[in-house]
């Protein structure tokens, strides 16, 4: 029978507490290196919201965060209408977040720069003119797409609030949609585990001209039938990212390890982590990404407020400036900025809306 986490809510995702945050303080480290944040979500629920004032507390907590990249977790769709086009409802909530932020009124980040949606890509010929749709409800800042991908067939295994079907990824049709994805010029994130790796390296395969980004690098499990398997997993998932970063049009986000879906438990301890202990356990895993791939094709996120659960955002943001001390200042630039800014075109928005990464 299984043991129920009482700091678990929705999704299995871990509750954030924040008067637990607060026991773990530190220095900001290498305050003046410019961030790009490339994941994270916003919602309004009943464990616990994340909107703007929550995004800029954290945001404004010490690291020079520029700009941010929504992307989708099913908020605020539309209630009626369509259903291909009740995700529209996302994108139209975030573009209005984003409009605030935009402002200036509530300091100089520019929340949501970017907007990653939902498009439903095995929807055939409805593809394109809802990517349209989207892009203009977003006046600019609509960059790619991501749709509900990670699947396990353990029941013990989840890390969304509405489960996907099962094979996703594998549907020609999904395959036919990222085809379309790609003449619009857009990205498509891709959140699966380890053991959908298989089908990710195939659909990159499939569609050369599509770039791929590979959300949380890579999804390894460390829960259900995974639990206390870790050394087993590792060398399966970095076969399978090492196959990944053979293929040129990949790319991969550096975060989502403080995932409940993970297996690590940092949550149940009387003290939140420290960027020091962060840095250790993700090592592995980074390290292996950004030889294999390269500075370039790596972007380092919070996923926050997912990964809030287990670590605050300094303490996050300062375990990734660990994990890329030794790189020299180009690698860095791409590692919290530059590739983000490439991959999700952020320097083609408009003037009122770019994320000047020159000094403020």
């Amino acid at each position: 029978m299984a043991v129920v986490d009482p700091l678990l809510g929705h999704g299995r995702q871990v509750i954030v507490r924040e008067d637990w945050l607060r026991q773990t303080e530190e220095p900001i480290l290498e305050p003046g290196l410019p961030i790009i944040d490339p994941h994270h979500h916003l919602w309004q629920r009943d464990q616990g919201s994340y909107l703007l004032p929550e995004l800029l507390a954290d945001t404004g907590s010490g690291h020079d965060i520029r700009g941010t990249i929504f992307v989708q977790c099913g908020e605020m769709y539309r209630s009626a209408g369509p259903a291909e086009e009740q995700a529209l409802g996302e994108t139209e909530f975030v573009t209005g977040v984003a409009a605030v932020s935009a402002s200036g009124r509530h300091g100089p980040v520019r929340a949501c720069a970017g907007i990653i949606g939902m498009v439903d890509l095995t929807l055939g010929d409805w593809v394109g003119p809802l990517l349209d749709a989207h892009g203009a409800v977003a006046g600019g800042r609509f960059c790619g797409i991501r749709n509900r991908t990670a699947w396990h067939p353990s029941p013990e295994v989840t890390s969304n609030l509405v489960s996907p079907p099962p094979g996703p990824l594998e549907n020609p049709a999904f395959v036919d949609g990222a085809r379309r994805l790609a003449r619009h010029g857009l990205p498509l994130d891709v959140w699966a585990y380890h053991t959908q790796l298989p089908h990710v390296i195939a659909l990159a395969r499939a569609v050369p001209e599509l770039t791929l980004v590979v959300d949380h690098v890579g999804g390894p499990l460390g829960i259900g039938p995974f639990v206390g398997r870790q050394a087993e997993v590792f060398p399966e998932w970095k076969q399978r990212m090492l196959e990944l970063a053979a293929l040129p049009n990949v790319v991969v986000k550096l975060g989502g390890l403080t995932m409940y879906v993970t297996g690590f438990d940092f949550h149940r301890r009387p003290r939140p982590p420290g960027s020091e202990e962060l840095a250790r356990t993700w090592k592995p895993y980074i390290e292996t990404c950004i030889e294999a791939f390269g500075a370039d094709r790596c972007m380092f996120e919070s996923n926050f407020p997912v990964d809030k659960g287990m670590c605050s955002y300094p303490v996050l943001w300062n375990a990734l400036k660990r994990l890329a001390a030794g790189a020299g200042a180009a690698e860095k630039t791409a590692l919290f900025s530059g590739t983000a800014m490439r991959v999700y075109r952020l320097d083609r928005l408009p003037a009122a809306l770019s994320v000047d990464l020159g000094a403020r």
